[in-house]
């Protein structure tokens, strides 16, 4: 019953000439960027999730542990300022953070110079999770990008740099999700 595989998603050019056939005004060479970039990103989620998976981790925790780590150390944050930062409500914020420090990757006290704030922060083996993760992440980049030679590279990361620049200024609400993931 399990066995069948589902629909295969069509090809790139396929897609594109079905979005012709429906829609003339279409750019194909617009299309195909942009499309591109989709799938490349949907199937790098998706290769990072299995690493993660690996190590016990979700996606959900690794971007906390990231976000963490980005904050610098003490590798504090407070809820709030990690759930807007994920893009999250403070309640999908507050299940993640309780996961995780069941899990031991972060703790969560009292600020004690201000009794109302908590402090989340990563612990010895959340820090080791994450570099583990960055461990594994390297080596799929590295493998995702051999074809590349470093002019290349370069002129890829300066273009797609370009490209998000510009989506940051005209949307700059949307680095977060609207939704949780978990």
């Amino acid at each position: 019953m399990g066995d069948t595989p589902g629909p295969t998603e069509p090809t790139l050019e396929e897609q594109i000439a079905a979005y012709q056939r429906e829609f003339q005004d279409l750019d194909p060479q617009v299309e195909q960027i942009v499309s591109a970039l989709g799938r490349l990103n949907r199937r790098m989620n998706v290769a990072y999730g299995r690493q993660t998976a690996t190590l016990g981790i979700s996606n959900a925790e690794w971007e906390v542990l990231k976000a963490l780590v980005l904050s610098g150390a003490p590798y504090q944050m407070g809820p709030g300022e990690l759930a807007k930062r994920l893009g999250l409500t403070p309640a999908a914020m507050t299940h993640r953070i309780d996961r995780m420090v069941a899990e031991g990757l972060v703790t969560r006290d009292r600020d004690e110079t201000n009794r109302v704030r908590v402090i989340v922060e990563l612990t010895a083996e959340g820090r080791e999770k994450w570099l583990e993760a960055m461990r594994l992440a390297t080596v799929f980049e590295e493998d995702l990008l051999q074809d590349l030679s470093q002019a290349e590279r370069g002129a890829l990361g300066e273009v797609l740099t370009r490209l998000l620049r510009r989506v940051e200024h005209a949307q700059p609400d949307a680095g977060g999700r609207l939704t949780d993931l978990d």
